[in-house]
C-alpha cells in the first residue's frame, strides 16, 4: 500500500488525496466540454464544479456521522472536526455514497437556480462522475481504505497492519473491493460514451448511470467489510444502508427510463 505518495518539505501527498483531486480537476474540465455541447455555459458548469467538490465532502461527512452516532456520543465537536484524535489531518470518516447523493442534490438546485435543464446538465457530467469514482476508488486501494471481507479466491490479498484493512483485520486474505468498484465504474464509464454517441433524450444517460451504478454498489456490498451499526437484518439477511439507497437510486433510473421511453412514444 502507498497511503502517502511522496514529501515536499512538510508536505505529505497522500494517495486518495491526489487522485480525488486529479478526478475532480478532469472531472470539471471534462463536463465543462461536454456541457458547451449542449448548449450549457461553461463558467455554469465550472460553478457547479465547485459546488460538487464542497457538497461532495460535506456529504460524505454527514452520512458518515448519522451511520456511525455511537462513535461521537461525548464528543459531538468531533463530527465536524477534520483532526483525527492523534491530531493528524486525515480523510477518514466519511462515506463516497453520500457524498454522491447530496452532491446530485446540491447540483440539481444550483440548475433549477440557472434555469438549466436538471438532466440535460446531469448527461453532461456523467461520465465525469463515472471517470472521478473509478479513479478515487485506486486511491481508496493505496490507501487500505473500503476494503472488503476475508475471502479464498487468488486475487484476494492480506493488507500491511498499519493500513485501515490491515489494523481491523490483521493478516487476513481480503477481497480487494476498491479495485472491484473501480474496473467497474471504468466499464460503466466505457458504456455511458458508447450509448453517447448516439442522440438520447435529456436524462437517459443520467438514467442509465443510476441504474448501473446502483446495482453494483447494491451488490459489491456483499463482500465490502462493514462494521455491524451500519447493517440491518431483513428476511433473515444482512444489508446496509448503502444497500438500501443504491436500490433506491437504481429504481429511481429505472422509473426515469420508463417516463423517458414513455414521453419520445408519445411523440411518434
Amino acid at each position: 500500500m502507498y497511503p502517502s505518495l511522496f514529501k515536499i518539505g512538510p508536505i505529505v501527498i497522500h494517495a486518495y488525496g491526489l487522485l480525488l483531486a486529479v478526478s475532480f480537476l478532469v472531472g470539471i474540465l471534462w463536463a465543462m466540454k461536454r456541457g458547451e455541447k449542449r448548449g450549457i455555459p461553461g463558467n455554469d458548469v465550472m460553478d457547479a464544479g465547485l459546488i460538487t467538490v464542497v457538497s461532495a465532502i460535506v456529504g460524505s461527512r454527514l452520512f458518515y456521522v448519522v451511520t456511525h452516532v455511537d462513535e461521537f456520543r461525548g464528543r459531538w465537536l468531533d463530527t465536524v472536526n477534520p483532526f483525527q484524535s492523534d491530531g493528524e489531518i486525515g480523510l477518514a470518516g466519511l462515506s463516497m455514497l453520500g457524498g454522491v447523493l447530496f452532491a446530485v442534490a446540491a447540483i440539481a438546485v444550483f440548475c433549477i437556480h440557472k434555469k438549466i435543464r436538471v438532466f440535460r446538465f446531469f448527461d453532461a457530467a456523467a461520465p465525469s462522475l463515472a471517470f472521478g469514482l473509478g479513479l478515487t476508488r485506486i486511491g481508496c486501494f493505496l490507501n487500505g481504505c473500503c476494503f472488503g471481507k476475508p475471502g479464498d479466491h487468488p486475487w484476494c490479498m492480506a493488507f500491511p497492519e498499519q493500513s485501515p484493512a490491515g489494523a481491523f483485520l490483521p493478516g487476513l486474505r481480503l477481497h480487494p473491493t476498491q479495485l472491484y468498484s473501480s474496473v467497474y465504474d471504468f466499464l460503466m464509464l466505457a458504456v455511458l460514451l458508447l450509448v453517447d454517441r448516439k442522440k438520447r433524450a435529456d436524462g437517459f444517460l443520467s438514467a442509465l448511470f443510476f441504474v448501473l451504478y446502483g446495482i453494483f454498489r447494491f451488490s459489491i456490498d456483499f463482500v465490502r467489510y462493514y462494521e455491524s451499526s451500519v447493517q440491518f437484518r431483513f428476511l433473515g439477511m444482512a444489508f446496509t444502508y448503502n444497500q438500501l439507497i443504491s436500490l433506491f437510486m437504481a429504481l429511481f433510473g429505472l422509473v426515469l427510463m420508463a417516463l423517458i421511453s414513455r414521453r419520445k412514444a408519445g411523440k411518434e
